[in-house]
């Protein structure tokens, strides 16, 4: 960097922090909405951006046309696994117990299946082959995620109970293998015909069927092949993309996109009332100062520039400690028991790299127009001014 420019930085610096406490309020105030900001925008990328582990590309979710709650006929599967593309279908049903009891840190979700396919299925989950194995032969056995078991201090060999809720039956299970995936996904999963044993009506019906297909391409072939097939039957069929299954939940919540977009418009126009308060009340109290730097010899372009480059450092800053808080919330809260997220919502470099720009672009626009006028004051009425 050459002389001048080291000089111009470092006065730029001096100035946008001169007044310190009003610096700093101001810097804190940006922080808190970029903080907002980048949780925000990170929860609407794991929500409608994160595509999930590129495995889930090559699965489908083929539930109930009408509702999740309705269960579909147990000889589907092998109508499904006809359909060309398909390479291996498991039945899958969310069980809904309650483990020890009601609160928050005790709740995960449970899937009865086949654990005779359902890795085939699942291929992205890692477990030990003797594990596998164990699980596959024990009736009452379980497959668990290893973050869920480290949480719970549950080992193998270890038995629970599940409380049926959803479901009228109180569940026995051994935990014969973990699995480790990435992101967790803390889910315990369990034998379809221990499920069945336990409610005799159950028998013979699944709560939806877990699909594999054999290319990215032919998602969107087979789910409407299955769903065609099934179109006049009793029970007729919704298939969609693991993603599309997901987001299907989030929208039970309502309008997420609106009301993210939202938080994030009101967020980022407070950050422009403030950061053009502080630099109007700045720029006025410095008028003789900046007619004093015309009379030295700086330009308009250059005084412009100076306030242009102390509002970016003031927002830039704001934004950086803001942008930091972000990440470790969101890791913090992703591992609460309490109020946990799922583990793909994170603070990732792009999301970092939108937040500072945002922050950044806010500064530069508010102090454009003070900026700007501030450059154009005429050296005697500027020597003259008194305030």
């Amino acid at each position: 960097m050459s002389p001048t420019g080291m000089t111009f930085a470092r006065l730029v610096t001096k100035n946008a922090f001169r007044n310190k406490r009003r610096s700093l309020l101001t810097v804190a105030s940006i922080t808190f909405s970029l903080l907002l900001l980048t949780m925000m925008m990170s929860i609407w990328r794991g929500f409608f951006i994160d595509q999930g582990p590129p495995d889930s590309s090559l699965r489908i979710m083929t539930r109930h046309r009408v509702s999740l709650s309705f269960f579909l006929p147990g000889f589907y599967r092998e109508k499904i696994r006809a359909v060309p593309g398909v390479t291996h279908v498991v039945p899958m049903t969310f069980f809904g117990g309650k483990y020890k009891d009601d609160r928050p840190e005790n709740y995960f979700a449970q899937f009865a299946t086949d654990p005779s396919e359902y890795m085939q299925v699942a291929a992205d989950k890692n477990v030990p082959a003797d594990q596998l194995k164990a699980w596959q032969q024990d009736r009452t056995g379980a497959m668990v995620d290893a973050e869920l078991a480290r949480k719970h201090g549950w080992k193998l060999g270890d038995h629970i109970a599940l409380l049926g809720s959803f479901l009228p039956a109180n569940l026995e299970l051994s935990i014969r293998a973990m699995y480790t995936i990435e992101p967790a996904n803390n889910s315990l999963y369990f034998h379809a015909e221990y499920l069945e044993e336990s409610i005799p009506w159950f028998k013979g019906q699944a709560g939806f069927y877990f699909i594999r297909v054999d290319s990215p391409p032919a998602v969107a072939r087979v789910a409407h092949d299955v769903d065609d097939m099934f179109h006049n039957s009793p029970q007729p069929t919704k298939s969609e993309s693991e993603q599309a299954f997901r987001l299907g939940f989030v929208q039970m919540l309502g309008n997420v996109k609106a009301f993210i977009l939202s938080i994030c418009g009101a967020v980022v126009f407070a950050i422009l009332l403030v950061s053009a308060n502080t630099m109007a009340m700045s720029i006025r109290e410095r008028t003789r100062e900046v007619a004093v730097l015309r009379t030295v010899g700086f330009t308009r372009r250059t005084i412009l520039a100076l306030f242009l480059g102390e509002s970016v450092t003031i927002a830039l800053a704001g934004g950086l400690l803001g942008v930091l808080l972000a990440a470790g919330l969101m890791t913090l809260i992703s591992h609460s028991p309490v109020i946990g997220i799922p583990a793909s919502m994170k603070v990732t470099p792009p999301t970092v790299l939108l937040a500072l720009v945002v922050s950044a672009f806010v500064g530069l626009v508010s102090s454009l127009i003070p900026s700007y006028h501030a450059a154009r004051i005429n050296i005697v009425d500027g020597l003259r001014h008194i305030g």
